[in-house]
């Protein structure tokens, strides 16, 4: 009986052991030293802090730090190579990377992106890494503070000219197979802070909370979300994709006790459901309801800065207005944030109004940034040869559009108008009365008919008068022809009904027509 009791025991252990020995494997990649653009000061730390974080926790660790692209792709395929009969693999990036056409690309350290085509020469895509995980491990977690400001990306957008839109600020959301979850320093599309201290923000925050005894990992991003919006007064957001179906714990509970944490499983479990139903929403109330319900929630802090948010692009909010609707959360918008928010405000709205003068036709001058004023931005770079690095509203765009001092867009006028001293106004075709017969006024019998016909010069030798042509050749093609009548040709001839012939011509199909009277 005590030898039946002892190797149970053993067997016991021995399960135990088994189950917390699980192949881990991480990649931990940081990039400080660019060499054709400013270094950033802390990714070297970050990596190597987080490598040694990953080490304690059981990691089989691959680091790399400043790799050009040969470097980076040596490490990846170490990296690859190792995630045979693995149960977790992790990827850690810190450094420069951006995104274009919604895709995301890590930059090595040998990065120029002179051109467009540079991307698929000096750039990693990120989903390169992402498919080489996913086909190898059930459980991936990718950890990325690639989100700074980056002057790569500024360099592209210049050499992309009028398809500098494509290039996107910070990183854009990634889709996920089953059972991964991706970190971003902050939400898709903006851009982290790089910090003052040793380490980033974001990764500060993952050095401090990242392996708590029996705390699975979502737990611990929350927690890693609160203190970057405490550490950058709410102007970053940590942000995760996941699609895990289970628990991930980086390290179990000592003695084998779950970790204790300071609501109810059931209360954790409903509010988390609850936030994953309204987290992309974009509607205030349901993140009003939210603060209601959970008043000091794990989410609280995104959730308040999800309203700033909701507010900065809404309607216009009437001023002087004093009432505030019932059930209204007012103390959950923060004054610095709101008065930040109107700051925004006028400054799109000084860059509407810049765009209107300038011609290139911003429409209404409300403060609020969409499509129409982005084509309006558009065609100002284009016309003035301007290099922008984004379509988005900043002071260095309103401090180029105030530098113009002339008229920029070209004016397009209506079918029925031309352009007249800087104006579209409305042509008029004036009638032609008949000239007053010799023979008006006086009571003269008509003469009798001879019965012979008068000979007519030839139409050429006719003299013709043109006043009721416009002035501009330009101007007849547009109003004889609708947009897109060119069906792929490059060259029109045709008469305007003021009876002058005219022709134009373009280069190739898609490009502006070049008209001239005959």
């Amino acid at each position: 009986m005590p030898f039946l009791r002892i190797a149970l025991a053993v067997l016991l252990v021995f399960c135990a052991t088994q189950a917390f020995a699980e192949k881990r494997v991480a990649l931990v990649i940081g990039n400080s030293a660019y060499q054709h653009v400013a270094a950033l000061p802390n990714p070297g730390n970050d990596a190597a802090d987080m490598a040694a974080k990953l080490e304690g926790l059981g990691f089989e660790v691959v680091t790399g730090v400043d790799l050009d692209l040969s470097g980076v792709r040596r490490v990846l395929r170490d990296f690859v190579d190792r995630l045979d009969g693995a149960d977790l693999a992790l990827f850690y990036y810190a450094g420069h990377g951006l995104q274009v056409d919604g895709e995301n690309y890590l930059a090595p350290v040998d990065a120029k992106l002179a051109s467009h085509v540079d991307l698929d020469f000096e750039a990693v895509p990120m989903n390169l890494i992402l498919s080489a995980m996913e086909r190898s491990t059930r459980v991936n977690v990718v950890l990325l503070d690639a989100c700074r400001d980056n002057p790569l990306a500024v360099n592209l957008a210049r050499s992309m000219g009028t398809r500098s839109a494509s290039v996107g600020r910070g990183l854009a959301k990634v889709g996920t197979g089953i059972g991964t979850l991706i970190a971003f320093a902050t939400q898709p599309g903006n851009v982290a802070l790089d910090g003052s201290g040793r380490n980033s923000p974001f990764t500060s925050a993952l050095l401090r909370h990242l392996g708590q005894p029996g705390r699975d990992i979502t737990r611990e991003l929350i927690e890693v979300r609160r203190d970057v919006l405490a550490a950058t007064g709410g102007k970053q957001v940590p942000w995760d994709n996941s699609s895990l179906t289970g628990e991930v714990v980086l390290k179990p509970a000592d003695g084998g006790q779950p970790a204790s944490v300071r609501e109810p499983a059931t209360d954790q479990t409903a509010e988390l459901a609850y936030w994953e139903t309204i987290k992309d929403g974009t509607e205030r109330d349901l993140f009003d309801a939210y603060l209601q319900q959970y008043p000091d929630g794990a989410f609280a802090s995104l959730a308040k800065a999800k309203i700033r948010i909701i507010e900065r692009v809404s309607a216009p909010a009437t001023e002087g207005v004093t009432d505030v609707p019932a059930g209204q959360a007012v103390a959950a918008v923060d004054p610095a944030a709101a008065a930040a928010g109107t700051d925004d405000r006028a400054l799109t709205r000084s860059i509407q109004q810049q765009l209107n003068r300038l011609g290139c036709r911003a429409g209404s001058e409300d403060g609020l940034w969409g499509a129409g004023s982005r084509k309006a931005l558009e065609a100002f770079a284009r016309h003035s040869k301007a290099e922008l690095a984004t379509l988005e509203p900043s002071s260095d765009v309103l401090e180029r559009l105030k530098a113009e001092k002339a008229r920029i867009c070209p004016l397009a006028c209506a079918r029925n108008q031309e352009a007249k001293d800087g104006r579209c106004v409305t042509i008029r075709r004036e009638a032609k009365l008949p000239e007053p017969s010799a023979t008006q006024g006086t009571a003269k019998t008509p003469a009798k008919s001879t019965g012979t016909r008068a000979i007519s010069p030839p139409a050429e030798l006719k003299k013709k008068s043109f006043a009721g042509c416009p002035d501009n050749a330009d101007v007849a093609f547009r109003q004889m022809f609708s947009r897109g009548s060119g069906r792929g040709r490059t060259t029109i001839a045709a008469t305007h009904s003021c009876g002058r012939a005219f022709a134009c011509h373009r280069a190739t199909r898609g490009q502006p027509w070049d008209c001239g009277w005959r």
